[in-house]
């Protein structure tokens, strides 16, 4: 076949500065589900897609980090700037869309006056009409395009409203392209001198002053026929188009979200109240959840009856499973409730409130973005920082990412609290892992600030640093945005963490299970189950990993703890979460009790070291495992990610050095420290 007789498939971009809609309208056109959010770094690479076939347009379409300009100041607007002018697979694209925010022409403009003058064929997507028309302003679409020399679109990436009109538009533009004229010539010359950019703003500030006309009210709602009339005659003045600018109802909310004083306190309990409720909403599904896989263990094991097949599957797949995704509605509300927070705009609020005190530690509130993002997972976190211009501040963000307290974590938190909690006390460990977050990003803060003072031993170079946000308004969640979101975080979660517990899971009931030797055993005075407990007691104590536990003894008696905790550990340097299967597994924990849960923490409270008699798991122990879990890096992905965006192993190597000693000292310092003052 002669390559060169086969078409290429035309190449559509999207692009358009921060908050202007651009992933919401990416998911419309290409049936995907990427997360849109409020603030800067959603979209740190570019993602690529059919558009859907259903739109009968055979054209690939292209989602790219926002931009306000054709100057790059981080890495992420440098991808998206490379990939305009000559994408590294798919070359130039053949067709630009650039979403526009109606209520912030004067912003927006300026990318769109630089793509015309690089001779791009573009089409104009007017997004967040709504709140244009809020405040009782609107735009004449015919005088934009008249004005700039495109098609212009009004779209509702909310609703689906004006999708069609801009899928009609998007086709016979790709149709005029193909004609032997329609190709243009793209040049990458920007013109960023002072003189060029104040010319671009006087033409826009004309251009914003002609299309943008106020809409009148007659009582019953807008006067649409008055508005029409307006159409053609209405020069508005600069009062008008000041006004149209501002959003009074979030102006009057930010007046307390925003306050000095008051701000930090409303952020505070706003923080609070999300990760007190992620324990006490999530404590009945948890209860149903665990109901079904104790039900399904049981069952399995009566069906197949006493032998290692049977072991297998009721242990060591169905027991190290379930005892992970009983903490699944915990990670579901964990995403529900900051999907709630980002599409209401109060996050981009978070960011300028927490900018000052991060300034004290060498960082700005572009590191509350990947540091937010942390809390659902690192990786995705240390992509966000991206966003983050200055390369000094960015390598500082991507160091203290893994202090974050991710969703991995969340698993391993909620079995540890609830052997310190009573039973039915489930708002005390709401409480419990509030502060276990705060403690996170405390600890997180300190750990910044110690290593700012050696700054310029680990970045060399100089560079400025500055803070700028978009604000964005504040507007009523859309339940269903949210909810697709959160399902995607959390499917993406168990695809990730799913294989690997299945996987570690199984190696370890094999290394639990045999060799098997069978040993004899006095059972004279035993019931049947005491004599189950022995016997699966005695075949740990001669197992495999037994034998592997024996090797780390030495480092874990100081921290008051055993090899069985040890080899739990070593085995939630893969996956953090797979440390509560293996507890699961090493422990044997049985189906004869309501739940797994219930179960583990009973087999917990029994546990004892074999040299000393004493109590394995203790208040004492357990937070020194919190402790431990807070600061070490238990992630060989994370530390594979660090490297790729850090350029290089110094930065991850000495993370997981200085981390995982930190945790390790914490610890030994925490345990031994409350059992010194009676804590035990």
């Amino acid at each position: 076949m002669n390559l060169q007789t086969i078409e290429k498939v035309p190449l559509v971009t999207l692009v358009g500065p921060l908050n202007s809609g651009k992933t919401t309208l990416f998911n419309y056109l290409s049936g995907k589900s990427f997360k849109t959010v409020n603030y800067p770094g959603a979209t740190v690479e570019y993602s690529i897609s059919r558009l859907l076939n259903k739109f009968n347009i055979s054209a690939n379409i292209i989602d790219s980090p926002g931009i306000v300009s054709l100057s790059a100041n981080s890495p992420d607007e440098k991808i998206s700037i490379d990939a305009l002018f000559n994408h590294p697979l798919y070359g130039q694209p053949d067709l630009l869309v650039v979403t526009v925010d109606s209520s912030q022409l004067s912003r927006h403009l300026l990318l769109v006056k630089q793509l015309k003058s690089c001779g791009f064929k573009l089409i104009i997507a007017l997004t967040m009409n709504d709140l244009l028309i809020k405040k009782k302003f609107a735009i004449s679409l015919s005088k934009l395009r008249i004005i700039l020399g495109c098609e212009v679109v009004q779209v509702d990436g909310r609703t689906g409203e004006g999708i069609n009109n801009l899928l009609n538009t998007i086709s016979d533009q790709l149709d005029k392209i193909k004609l032997p004229d329609g190709k243009s010539e793209i040049i990458q010359l920007i013109n960023n001198d002072r003189h060029s950019l104040l010319n671009f703003y006087k033409e826009i500030e004309k251009i914003e002053n002609d299309v943008i006309y106020e809409i009148h009210s007659n009582g019953n709602g807008f006067d649409l026929n008055a508005a029409n009339a307006q159409l053609n005659v209405l020069n508005p003045s600069y009062e008008i188009k000041t006004k149209y600018t501002l959003d009074s109802t979030s102006l009057k909310i930010d007046k307390f979200l925003l306050h000095p004083t008051l701000g930090g306190v409303f952020f505070f309990l706003i923080m609070a109240a999300t990760f007190t409720s992620i324990f006490w909403l999530a404590d009945p599904l948890m209860g149903m959840v665990d109901v079904f896989f104790a039900f399904l263990s049981s069952e399995t094991a009566a069906l197949l009856g006493s032998n290692w097949f049977s072991d297998f599957v009721s242990s060591g797949i169905i027991s190290g499973t379930g005892s992970v995704l009983v903490f699944l509605p915990q990670i579901l509300i964990l995403f529900l409730i900051l999907g709630l927070l980002e599409d209401s705009g109060y996050l981009a609020r978070g960011a300028m409130i927490v900018d000052k005190p991060l300034s004290k530690i060498g960082l700005n509130g572009r590191s509350f973005v990947p540091m937010l993002s942390g809390f659902a997972c690192a990786i995705p976190a240390m992509l966000a920082a991206r966003t983050i211009p200055n390369r000094r501040e960015r390598i500082l963000t991507i160091f203290i990412l893994p202090l974050m307290s991710c969703s991995a974590r969340l698993p391993v938190y909620a079995l540890l609290i609830a052997f310190l909690i009573p039973s039915g006390k489930s708002w005390l460990g709401g409480i419990i892992l509030a502060a276990i977050y705060i403690f996170s990003v405390t600890s997180s803060i300190i750990i910044a600030s110690i290593l700012n003072k050696f700054k310029h031993r680990i970045i060399k170079e100089e560079d400025n640093s500055s803070f700028i946000i978009e604000l964005p308004a504040y507007r009523k969640p859309k339940l269903s945005f949210v909810l697709t979101n959160s399902y995607m975080n959390a499917k993406v979660y168990l695809q990730k963490a799913g294989p690997v517990i299945l996987a570690f899971s199984i190696i370890l009931w094999f290394l639990t299970y045999f060799p098997n030797t069978n040993p004899e055993i006095d059972t004279t005075g035993l019931s049947e189950d005491e004599i189950v407990q022995v016997q699966e007691v005695e075949r740990l104590s001669t197992s495999y990993a037994s034998d592997l536990g024996k090797l780390i003894q030495p480092v874990m008696t100081p921290i008051g703890m055993d090899w069985r905790v040890g080899v739990s550990l070593i085995a939630a340097f893969a996956a953090r979460e797979v440390f509560v299967s293996s507890l699961a597994l090493i422990f044997k924990v049985t189906d004869n009790e309501e739940t797994f849960q219930a179960s583990m923490i009973q087999s917990m409270r029994q546990a004892e070291i074999k040299d000393t008699g004493q109590k394995l798991f203790t208040t004492a122990t357990i937070t020194g495992l919190i402790i431990f879990f807070v600061f070490a890096l238990q992630c060989l992905s994370t530390v594979a990610v660090s490297k790729k965006e850090t350029g290089g192993w110094r930065i991850p190597v000495m993370q997981v050095i200085i981390f995982t000693s930190v945790a390790y000292l914490l610890t030994f310092i925490t345990v031994n420290g409350l059992r010194a003052v009676g804590v035990n």
